[in-house]
């Protein structure tokens, strides 16, 4: 995508963020990496995409292929995406990192749900069912195939504590960073795996997916759909507290990537992503209209059918 000055906003916002767009995203995504690259790193990303693409697809030999509809290769590829341009951010304000630190940001956000994926041998339910413990198993996973990842064990090791930032329910603090750019890099890469998936134009509807992961996982509290939706409101006020304060406004660095490459001073993650809450709120507000028929950007028709066929295939 190049820069116009006569595209509107609204444009950028329905070209990147559009599922229909997502294989054209994701080859701009690399070409905006790539050239900050050297060629050795270059040619180990494009590796381990391969790879992490034949995980999800069910071509990694003795894993079985994504079975989980939240967590999956599009979600992995939004949050790959998202970290990749807050790279590019970090590299436009002249942030002074390691240049492999960027290299193990993209590669972090291809492995850090990739404990969702279930072994070969595990034919019980879906990969939703370890929703509690993904984020140890994706690290599990990385140092189990870092020699087919091309990664050296120092590498291999700080990924997967960029890896163990994205968890949610494990304090940034309690994380033994070697230094203070790992610790930079893995709020980068927790940045790009809350603005990834929330600012996805079908993210709205996608929360009935992660409802079925919820429940399958035996998450309390979330007991129809329409929890899913009424809490994610409170989770949106926890997120921008979190991006803020814990992330250390990492995700100012979209704008910075924005404004670098296509001469707009705005971060369209986060208007992406409020576009979509405020949504969300007028939906919770008029209870006149079953929830479902106002979320219109997926066929939400097949969803419970098709999980209960994933669960019990």
């Amino acid at each position: 995508m190049k820069s116009d000055s006569g595209s509107s906003t609204d444009e950028y916002l329905s070209r990147l963020f559009n599922p229909a767009n997502r294989e054209d995203v994701i080859t701009e995504d690399f070409e905006i990496i790539e050239a900050r690259l050297a060629p050795e790193e270059k040619n180990r990303l494009e590796h381990c995409w391969k790879l992490t693409k034949d995980l999800y697809y069910g071509n990694f030999p003795g894993y079985r292929s994504c079975n989980t509809e939240y967590h999956d290769y599009n979600h992995t590829c939004d949050v790959f995406g998202a970290s990749a341009r807050l790279c590019d951010g970090m590299l436009a304000e002249g942030r002074d990192l390691p240049p492999e630190l960027y290299a193990d940001i993209c590669i972090a956000a291809m492995l850090h749900d990739a404990g969702y994926i279930q072994e070969a041998s595990d034919t019980e339910g879906t990969g939703a069912k370890y929703t509690r413990t993904h984020v140890k198993r994706s690290m599990e996973f990385s140092r189990r195939h870092r020699e087919d990842f091309h990664l050296s064990e120092e590498r291999c090791d700080r990924i997967c504590l960029m890896i163990a930032a994205t968890d949610l329910a494990t304090p940034i603090p309690d994380i033994p960073f070697e230094d203070e750019s790992t610790l930079y890099a893995a709020k980068v890469l927790a940045t790009g795996d809350l603005l990834g998936q929330m600012a996805d134009r079908t993210y709205l509807e996608k929360l009935l997916f992660l409802y079925y992961e919820f429940s399958e996982a035996g998450f309390p509290g979330y007991e129809t759909e329409f929890d899913m939706l009424r809490k994610t409101l409170g989770f949106y006020e926890m997120t921008k507290k979190r991006l803020s304060e814990t992330l250390n406004g990492a995700a100012d660095l979209a704008r910075s990537h924005f404004k670098a490459r296509y001469g707009l001073d705005r971060n369209l993650y986060i208007e992406s992503i409020e576009r979509q809450i405020d949504y969300l709120g007028s939906i919770m507000e008029d209870s006149s209209v079953n929830f479902r028929k106002k979320l219109k950007r997926m066929d939400l028709e097949t969803i419970s059918r098709t999980h209960r066929e994933s669960v019990h295939a």
